[in-house]
C-alpha cells in the first residue's frame, strides 16, 4: 500500500507521516507551493508556503527515509482560493478560504496527484476521524475537541473518504508533540499557524488591493432608519458583527449588521439586531450522499470556534437547506459555513446565504 503525505512543515503533518509509515505504508512526502510572498505583500514570513516550512518538511521526510516533492499549485490556488476570497469581499460576503483550500487544493488537486502517483491513500494532519458504519464512510470529530477540524472538512464525499487517512484524529495535541519530540523532529515545538496563509499579517484588504489593483471607495455608515452616522473606508474592511475600527462616536456600542455592496453602504445597529433564528444554506454537501430525512433535528454550528447549537433542518432541494435554531444566533454571516452534526458525526455543510443585493433600509 502506498500513501502520499501532505506536509506543511508543521508538527501535525510530520507526525501523520510517521504514523502512516508505522502502519506499513510506502510513503511519499509532499508540500504544495501555493503562492509567492509578494502575493501577500510581505518580503518573508512564517506561512505554510515559506521556504523555512518547505525545509522543515523536507527535513522530516529525510529523517523518515521518504522521497519528498514540492508541487507547484500556484495557478490553481489563485483561481480556486484567492480569487474566490477577493470576489466574496467585493460583494459584501465574508469567505472562509481555509475551507476552499481543503476542498479544491488538498482534496481535489492533491487527491488527483496522489492517484496519478499510484497512491492508495492521501494523508493529512487534520484532527478528525474517518470510520465506516453500515456500509458508509462517516466523518467524525477528533478526540481532542480543542483541536477538532471536522468543521472545515464538510465538503468531503464518500469516494474521497475511502482514500483518506487522518492519523491524528484519535490523539491529543500534547501527544502529537511528544511523538515528534521523541523522534527528534525539527518542528516538534513549532508554533501552530493561526492566520490565513496568504494573509499572515491579518491585513486582508491590502491583499485584495494587491490582487485587483483597485481602490475601493468610502461610503456611508447608516442605521436601519437610513440615517447617515458617518463614513466607512470601503466595504472590504467590514464583516457582520464587527464593532472595532468603525470610528463612530455614539451613545452606545454599534455593530455591523449588513453590508450593501451595490449602494456602498454599511448598516450599523445594536447588538440585539445581530441575532436571528433562521439561516438559508446553499451549496450544501451531504457526506453520506443524501440527507437523513426531509425534515429532522440535529446540531449546527455557523463558525469554527462555536459550540454547535440545537436546530431543526428543512431540506429545500439537492443543494439548499433551511436551518431554524432553538435559540437566536449572533452574527449569522453570509459566506461562512454552516455545518450539521449528529453527535460527533458530521452530516454535511454549506455556505450561509444572504442576498447582499437587497439593502434593508
Amino acid at each position: 500500500m502506498k500513501a502520499l503525505i501532505a506536509m506543511s512543515g508543521g508538527v501535525d503533518s510530520s507526525v501523520a507521516a510517521l504514523l502512516t509509515l508505522e502502519q506499513g505504508y510506502s510513503c511519499i512526502g509532499c508540500t504544495m507551493k501555493l503562492y509567492e510572498n509578494a502575493t501577500a505583500g510581505i518580503a518573508a514570513g512564517r506561512t505554510c508556503c515559506s521556504l523555512n516550512d518547505v525545509e522543515d518538511a523536507r527535513s522530516v521526510a529525510f529523517k523518515l527515509g521518504m522521497p519528498y516533492y514540492v508541487f507547484n499549485f500556484k495557478d490553481a490556488f489563485k483561481e480556486q482560493v484567492i480569487d474566490r476570497f477577493v470576489e466574496a469581499y467585493e460583494n459584501g460576503i465574508t469567505p472562509n478560504p481555509c475551507i476552499d483550500c481543503n476542498r479544491y487544493m488538498k482534496f481535489e488537486k492533491l487527491y488527483e496527484r496522489a492517484k496519478l502517483l499510484g497512491c492508495d491513500k492521501l494523508v493529512t494532519g487534520h484532527y478528525a476521524r474517518i470510520e465506516k458504519q453500515d456500509g458508509k464512510f462517516v466523518l467524525k470529530k477528533a478526540v481532542d475537541l480543542s483541536k477538532d477540524q471536522s468543521y472545515v472538512l464538510y465538503s468531503l464525499n464518500q469516494e474521497q473518504l475511502a482514500h483518506l487517512l487522518f492519523p491524528l484524529g484519535a490523539l491529543q495535541k500534547t501527544e502529537t508533540r511528544k511523538i515528534a519530540d521523541a523522534h527528534g523532529f525539527i518542528n516538534a515545538n513549532k508554533p501552530d499557524s493561526q492566520d490565513i496563509c496568504f494573509v499572515p499579517d491579518g491585513d486582508y484588504a491590502k491583499v485584495i488591493k494587491l490582487q485587483t489593483g483597485k481602490d475601493y471607495p468610502c461610503g456611508a455608515f447608516k442605521n436601519k432608519k437610513g440615517e447617515i452616522l458617518g463614513q466607512h473606508k470601503g466595504i472590504l474592511h467590514y464583516t457582520i458583527g464587527q464593532r472595532k475600527g468603525l470610528g463612530i462616536a455614539y451613545n452606545e456600542p454599534l455593530y455591523v449588521c449588513q453590508i450593501c455592496p451595490l449602494e456602498n453602504i454599511v448598516i450599523l445597529g445594536k447588538n440585539r439586531d445581530l441575532f436571528s433564528k433562521e439561516a438559508l444554506i446553499e451549496n450544501f454537501n451531504w457526506i453520506a450522499g443524501a440527507p437523513p430525512a426531509q425534515e429532522f433535528s440535529c446540531a449546527a454550528k455557523i463558525r469554527y470556534r462555536q459550540q454547535e447549537q440545537p436546530a431543526k433542518v428543512k431540506v429545500l432541494d439537492d443543494k439548499r437547506i433551511q436551518i431554524t435554531f432553538e435559540e437566536p444566533q449572533r452574527a449569522v454571516t453570509p459566506g461562512q459555513a454552516a455545518v450539521l452534526y449528529s453527535g460527533d458525526v458530521v452530516l454535511g455543510g454549506g455556505e450561509i446565504c444572504t442576498d447582499t443585493r437587497q439593502c434593508d433600509l
